[in-house]
């Protein structure tokens, strides 16, 4: 019996081998750019998140303030403050009566854009505000540009400060309320209010 022959040993060569290392590489570097995309995507729509949940617990807070507005004139230091007050700057102080849950006391609030760019809610101790009284400030909503104020008069025409004059009704029929975010996006909201 003769021995088979065998023909010489057959493998990769060094040119294959690069070839396949260097596809391997770019299938790497193609799913590291994708999952870096991914990340990416998912942390702007976390970013994105928060910047909205923010605005709709604004506005759930100032909605539910307004509708508990009292045309319930405060006394001050200054003398008798009208029950709802709007000044240009914008800046907005009000009576307002207690949560119907019971864990709250009438208080005068406020609202204000400060120089942070954060609109805050000023709430002082009650209703009747001692002449050295500071209202506690809390920042509601940060990364605003712009806070705008208009109040609906009798003759239902928005003005930018109430009460405009001695005839006015102690509140207004609505508050119509526009912001500007950081980010560029304008919200306008009308609130009615039970005058």
């Amino acid at each position: 019996m003769t021995p088979a022959r065998l023909g010489p040993a057959r493998g990769f060569t060094l040119i294959e081998l690069l070839a396949a290392l260097l596809v391997l590489s770019l299938l790497a570097l193609m799913s590291y750019r994708g999952l870096g995309a991914v990340l990416d995507s998912r942390d702007h729509v976390r970013g994105e998140t928060r910047k909205w949940q923010g605005v709709a617990a604004f506005f759930t807070r100032f909605e539910r303030d307004v509708e508990l507005a009292t045309p319930r004139p405060v006394r001050s230091g200054a003398g008798i403050a009208p029950a709802w007050l709007g000044q240009p700057g914008p800046r907005l102080e009000f009576s307002r009566f207690a949560f119907a849950d019971g864990v709250d006391a009438p208080r005068r609030v406020g609202y204000a854009l400060n120089d942070r760019k954060e609109i805050e809610l000023w709430v002082w101790p009650g209703l009747d505000v001692a002449p050295d009284a500071v209202p506690a400030r809390y920042p509601v909503l940060a990364g605003v540009q712009a806070f705008e104020l208009q109040y609906l008069d009798a003759a239902r025409n928005w003005q930018d400060a109430w009460p405009r004059s001695q005839g006015d009704a102690p509140i207004p029929r609505a508050v119509r309320l526009r912001i500007v975010l950081a980010s560029g996006e304008q919200i306008v909201r009308v609130f009615a209010l039970h005058a």
